[in-house]
């Protein structure tokens, strides 16, 4: 491995730490580097703006000139409509660097292979490529969002040890230890909103925050699927609708005078087509939701709504949580269509497998 490589990790990580904090845009990290040593840095910043670029020649000043830049994502070629600020491929000619190294290339419209084309044409060397699938990983959800119009979808799920995800009767129970809680608050934090069914709702009353010291802040915004507006009036999610953003998709005829309930409780409900089983349209929904900026959707139940985003090969990742106790019964927590999308990415690629204290978890990410 060489050393700009190397450098590229150190700048995936640090861009990891801005997960779920900078929609619409995504999280960059850009590196400036002297004789081998990096002498500035730079994350997007909370909001998105500014870009990681700018920020990172900002601390270097003048050592900038004639130095080299290693960023996560190509540099955009597009002036900001909203800022009226240059473009970072502008900012980097202006601050005389003479070499850049990009990890993934962007699709969007304010790059789409116009910005490295720009540092060619100034005379900057440029290297792309490196360290390419984990900088495209990093970033899929800003990818995906302009070439499939949706956001990432990261599925958490837990079953016990005989593979059920709750009571016959519906009713919650604990399954995963602490470990496996830190694990998922972390993954909250990282999410530009949380995604559960309706029968989460009705079962457990969560409250989808993240509950993890110093993140509180960090609590995703809430979207609900629930095609015939179940949800209960007095549910946590509606209960604090007006301080945490809250929106349910459900289906086109479903009653209006429960969507005007919910809504003046602060509540955004979103009326969407029906599939052929008469539920919500999934892809319509992810739709929405990526043209709202949310490009990090985590999905953490119930077995419904993760079968019927197998069945629609709607899912990015999957982090499967299987506690140590058996109920000998239940609502199983992985569905047919489901069961199929593991068996075909395992024989894909070997999943990850790690221990979180008690639990036993499989990691699988679809290549994308």
């Amino acid at each position: 491995m060489d050393h700009e490589t190397r450098l590229m990790q150190a700048a995936l990580a640090y861009a990891a730490h801005g997960l779920g904090e900078t929609r619409p845009n995504p999280s960059v990290a850009a590196l400036i580097v002297r004789d081998g040593i990096v002498i500035a840095r730079g994350r997007t910043a909370e909001g998105g703006r500014p870009h990681a670029e700018r920020r990172a020649i900002d601390v270097a000043g003048a050592a900038a000139r004639g130095a080299t830049m290693i960023v996560t994502l190509e540099p955009c070629a597009r002036r900001s409509v909203s800022t009226g600020e240059g473009s970072c491929s502008e900012a980097i000619v202006a601050a005389g660097l003479a070499r850049v190294v990009i990890g993934a290339d962007d699709p969007s419209p304010f790059a789409a292979g116009a910005g490295a084309a720009r540092l060619a044409a100034a005379g900057i060397t440029v290297r792309r490529g490196v360290a390419a699938r984990a900088a495209r990983r990093l970033n899929l959800g800003h990818i995906l969002r302009f070439e499939a119009g949706r956001p990432m979808v990261s599925l958490k799920l837990a079953r016990t040890a005989d593979g059920y995800a709750g009571t016959a009767e519906g009713r919650p129970i604990m399954i995963t230890g602490p470990v496996s809680f830190q694990h998922t608050h972390v993954a909250r934090a990282q999410a530009d909103a949380l995604m559960i069914g309706v029968s989460t709702i009705l079962g457990d009353d969560p409250r989808l925050n993240c509950r993890l010291p110093g993140l509180e802040h960090r609590s995703p915004p809430r979207v609900i699927v629930d095609s015939a507006l179940k949800t209960p009036l007095e549910s946590y999610v509606v209960r604090t609708a007006h301080a945490v953003p809250t929106r349910i998709f459900a289906c086109e005829h479903a009653d209006d005078a429960k969507a005007a309930a919910l809504a003046a409780r602060g509540v955004d409900v979103t009326r969407l087509p029906v599939t052929a089983e008469g539920r919500v349209d999934l892809r319509l929904a992810l739709a929405a939701l990526a043209a709202s900026g949310v490009t990090r959707l985590m999905v953490e139940g119930g077995p419904t709504l993760a079968n019927a985003l197998a069945t629609a090969d709607l899912i990015d990742d999957l982090t499967l949580m299987t506690g140590p106790a058996a109920t000998g019964g239940g609502i199983p927590a992985i569905g047919p269509a489901l069961a199929r999308w593991i068996a075909a990415e395992e024989a894909k690629t070997p999943p990850r497998c790690e221990t979180w204290g008690a639990d036993q978890v499989m990691i699988i990410e679809k290549e994308r």
